[in-house]
């Protein structure tokens, strides 16, 4: 395991409740009510949230990706992200997918920032080898 040398930022938070409950972050940016996926009940869930941190992140290891280039990403990027939450064998695990769109770059360009991207992104280093990973250019 590699350790961090230099701490960058430390995002912070207090949950209670679980799936039924709320978290906050400690500079109050963040404030959501928690729900179990598909109950119907208002509030997100990990999964979201989880999808949306990893498609930001994602997003930003593209522009590293592309600066090394010297290019611009195109001002309409953009990540969908899925991340399934699943069961086999009585064991709960993840899976996702990134549809990524990098509108007007040409294709073996947008399928090399999106590998690079994948071996940068500090979610995609966290997850590798341990959940079903696709990444699509849509």
């Amino acid at each position: 395991m590699t350790k961090i040398e230099k701490v960058l930022y430390t995002g912070k938070t207090h949950t209670t409740g679980g799936r039924d409950g709320a978290a906050h972050s400690d500079d109050a940016q963040l404030a959501v009510k928690l729900s179990p996926p598909g109950s119907g009940k208002s509030g997100t869930n990990p999964e979201q949230l989880f999808a949306a941190g990893w498609s930001a992140c994602f997003i930003g290891a593209l522009g590293k990706a592309a600066g090394k280039r010297k290019l611009s990403l195109p001002a309409n990027t953009a990540v969908d992200a899925e991340v399934d939450l699943g069961i086999t064998d009585g064991a709960y695990l993840l899976q996702a997918r990134l549809n990524v769109s990098l509108p007007g770059l040409d294709v073996d360009l947008a399928r090399a920032l999106i590998d690079e991207a994948h071996q940068t992104c500090p979610y995609s280093k966290a997850t590798r080898g341990n959940i079903a990973v696709a990444l699509t250019l849509v």
